[in-house]
């Protein structure tokens, strides 16, 4: 399957991928199952991931990142998925949707201050944006930042919050102006900051060594100097984040689905029934044939769009096609997986079982499929 999608990676990717797949091997792979079950993963993790150039291969190198280009950020996603825990490529990749917004709006002494210490693993850090009355519909934000004397105080709560529980800075969007997209600002919140709690750890279907947790905002005070570009640039910043976002989504959909497939295969060729390996029955062979027609196709969707990104050509309406269909695609490929596995499909310990619980989150995460339908039919014309 490889050799369809060889062009668009270079020399520099494929060393990088080998670099990734080893460490996801070494790493990742022998504790996955422990992790699930504890949900949680070690901490020492993000450090010795970053040792390798894995914590930011996209960011600047002045920034201590990896200098590398969007396909060196799906090479990491896509070996990181591989270790087997979704969950742990979810958790480490937490910074991929908290540090864009300083990236992007900061100033350099910000991006100094809040950017090197999480690619060298050193801090978590997480985007804070979803509220308890608020998911998709980001414009109704009611977290609020208050000017004060040197600062702003901020009040509110988050939820389901990847790398919540344990993050030790937020980039978190509230309200400093009217009630509308217009008035949201991004500021950065430390975790020491007198009255912010994680008020819940949250348990999840998927996704399960990764902390999730709800955040409370009581009356936190921070200086101008944690507000992340202008008041009310919030809204477009986080637009353009959700983009890249739901391209990751993207690229874990066709990954998981990929791999289930993989499993499936193999144990079609392995699991006797009727005195004959399963795949030799009719009804497997087309199943399986089936499964991985959508898998190219999801895989195919997703890297054109993710190219007309990085030439900077890339539509919105094309991002939340290719998350839907690689969303739809991993939890069908995942289903008739657990279906060719059986009884043992049905199974924790089973590496298709996992998969099959991780897809659900991808229809809702990073904007629902609802939400993508209503881009896509937009830009048809259709409002």
């Amino acid at each position: 399957m490889q050799a369809m999608f060889a062009h668009y990676y270079d020399k520099s990717h494929e060393t990088f991928r080998d670099s990734c797949r080893r460490f996801a091997d070494k790493e990742i792979k022998p504790f996955a199952f422990e992790w699930e079950e504890a949900e949680i993963f070690d901490r020492a993790l993000y450090q010795k991931a970053a040792a390798v150039g894995l914590l930011g291969p996209t960011f600047p190198v002045e920034l201590e990142g990896g200098g590398g280009d969007l396909f060196h950020g799906i090479v990491a996603q896509e070996e990181l998925l591989r270790g087997g825990a979704t969950g742990v490529a979810v958790g480490l990749g937490s910074l991929s949707i908290a540090l864009p917004p300083i990236l992007a709006l900061g100033t350099e002494v910000q991006k100094q201050a809040f950017i090197p210490a999480v690619l060298r693993g050193e801090k978590i850090a997480a985007l804070a944006i979803t509220e308890p009355d608020t998911g998709s519909d980001v414009a109704r934000i009611s977290t609020t930042a208050r000017p004060v004397d040197g600062g702003y105080v901020i009040r509110g709560a988050k939820t389901f919050i990847t790398s919540g529980v344990r993050g030790d800075q937020f980039t978190v969007l509230a309200r400093t102006g009217d009630a509308s997209h217009h008035g949201l600002t991004f500021f950065v919140v430390e975790r020491e900051r007198e009255g912010f709690r994680v008020s819940k750890s949250l348990k999840k279907t998927g996704w399960r060594s990764s902390d999730t947790g709800e955040l409370v905002f009581d009356d936190v005070f921070v200086p101008h100097e944690n507000r992340i570009g202008p008041e009310g640039s919030g809204f477009p910043a986080i637009m353009k984040n959700f983009e890249n976002e739901r391209l990751m989504l993207a690229v874990q959909g066709y990954v998981l689905a990929e791999i289930a497939l993989e499993q499936a295969l193999q144990y079609s060729r392995e699991r006797q029934a009727f005195g004959q390996p399963i795949g030799r029955f009719q009804v497997t062979r087309h199943k399986l044939a089936d499964m991985q027609t959508k898998v190219l196709g999801a895989k195919a969707l997703t890297l054109a769009v993710a190219k007309q990104m990085q030439d900077g050509k890339g539509l919105p309406q094309d991002v939340a096609a290719a998350k839907n269909l690689a969303a739809q695609v991993a939890q069908e490929v995942c289903y008739e997986a657990v279906q060719i596995f059986g009884g043992m499909g049905y199974m924790r310990e089973t590496l298709v079982e996992r998969l099959s619980r991780d897809a659900r989150l991808l229809p809702i995460g990073g904007g629902t499929q609802e939400i993508m339908k209503e881009i896509i039919a937009r830009s048809m014309g259709l409002s």
